[in-house]
């Protein structure tokens, strides 16, 4: 096809020449993966209260399950629904960051991070005119800490492809 282009640990990138009139090709079924998780988190996120399912319950339900095993008291005594969320929370947006990473690069991993968080920030004020939806700065903090978490996650697996690349590249 044409050159290949290649952004330290991203994956290459192919790059025709500008005169054949074709542009950077990035991966469509990676964005099509990216965009049907993000509506995940929409459906999740941005749905009316009245129309969820109870997770309140649920993470009532699962402590209370925890908590039947003494060898988990070291772990349930510290845990209550709200940390349940808080991590459920982080959890979320660790895939957000691992999908921005491998869109944007890993060059370009401060860019990847800032969109979790301005992704994070406007959830949080859509849900402002949402019936029964509350937005809370905690969530947009652990989400934040998911996407930290994320981009960290992609950028360590994708670093073995990094290394390989620049031994190749320094090798021509």
């Amino acid at each position: 096809m044409g050159d290949t282009l290649s952004h330290d640990t991203d994956d290459a990138v192919d790059l025709v020449h500008p005169d054949d009139g074709q542009v950077l090709h990035r991966h469509p079924f990676l964005s099509l993966l990216t965009l049907a998780y993000l509506g995940f988190v929409g459906l999740v996120t941005l749905t009316p209260a009245s129309e969820q399912p109870d997770y309140y319950g649920l993470a009532a339900r699962v402590l209370a399950r925890l908590e039947r095993y003494p060898d988990l008291d070291p772990l349930t005594s510290r845990l209550n629904v709200d940390r349940v969320e808080f991590l459920a929370n982080i959890g979320l947006f660790v895939p957000v960051g691992v999908f921005l990473l491998l869109l944007v690069g890993a060059r370009l991993w401060p860019v990847a991070l800032g969109l979790g968080v301005v992704l994070t920030s406007v959830i949080e004020n859509v849900q402002r005119g949402i019936p029964g939806r509350v937005p809370d700065p905690r969530d947009v903090v652990a989400n934040s800490l998911g996407t930290v978490v994320g981009v960290a996650l992609a950028l360590v697996l994708t670093l073995p492809a990094t290394l390989r690349r620049r031994r190749e590249a320094r090798a021509r």
